[in-house]
This record gives C-alpha cells, sequence and structure tokens, in this order.
C-alpha cells in the first residue's frame, strides 16, 4: 500500500515556514530548528528538514499559514533521506488548541475550494478536528 493510500487525510502540497523543537520522553525540550511543510492536512504535515528525525520522537511545532501562526503537538511517523540532502518526515498531529485546529481546518478547506479535484480524493470525518471541541 502506498503513503497516498494510508493517510486518513487529503494533504493539499503547500510550502509554509514552521520551526519545531525535539521533545523527549519525559517532557524536556532538545533540539531546536526550522523547517518547511512539503504537505498539510488536519491530522498531519510532510516536513522538509536539514536534520534526520527519528520515528517515534516528538516534536512541537509552530507552522506559519498565511496570517496565522499554528501550534501544534506531533509525532514522527516516519523519515527518509531526499535526493537533495533534505529529510522528508512524516508527522502526525495529536494535540492542537481548538482554535488553531480551526486554523488548520479553514486553511485545508481553501485549498480544496481552489483546487476541488484533491477533495474528491478522500472525503473523510475530520475528528482531530472535532477533539475537544
Amino acid at each position: 500500500m502506498s503513503n497516498s493510500e494510508r493517510r486518513r487525510y487529503v494533504r493539499p502540497e503547500s510550502l509554509n515556514l514552521l520551526d519545531y523543537i525535539v521533545v523527549d520522553e519525559q517532557g524536556v525540550q532538545g533540539n531546536y530548528s526550522m523547517g518547511r511543510t512539503l504537505n498539510i492536512s488536519i491530522g498531519g504535515i510532510l516536513m522538509e528538514t536539514h536534520i534526520k528525525l527519528t520515528a517515534g520522537q516528538q516534536v512541537m511545532i509552530t507552522i506559519g499559514l498565511e496570517d496565522d501562526l499554528v501550534d501544534v503537538m506531533g509525532r514522527i511517523i516516519h523519515s527518509t533521506d531526499h535526493h537533495d540532502g533534505m529529510f522528508h518526515n512524516g508527522i502526525e498531529f495529536f494535540h492542537a488548541s481548538v482554535e488553531d485546529r480551526r486554523v488548520i481546518n479553514k486553511y485545508v478547506e481553501a485549498f480544496h475550494a481552489r483546487f476541488p479535484e484533491a477533495s474528491k480524493k478522500k472525503n473523510e470525518h475530520m475528528t482531530f478536528l472535532k477533539k475537544d471541541e
């Protein structure tokens, strides 16, 4: 099964700057660095970094989405070397405030309004948005 078939949400191609901090099992903050999104969905992102991250690591991420800054907690699902020396890291979100989830949802919906063919690929319930509301 390909990565696109395993995804729960459609991920618009998206280049947004972000910063992140790796957090260990005890919640201690570690490495701080910058990266960018390659795509984003309500449930996660594909993040390009200069540093290889390890599957299972947790990261605190601040993403710039248009005029908004969004803070999320995520878990590294996979990290692959890219031909240009960068690393592509699949991140699954597991915590964000209600407002930050709304901003992400608004951003993804705006993408689908501009590119309706993307929303035809998968039309699933966005459970990440609904949590804790």
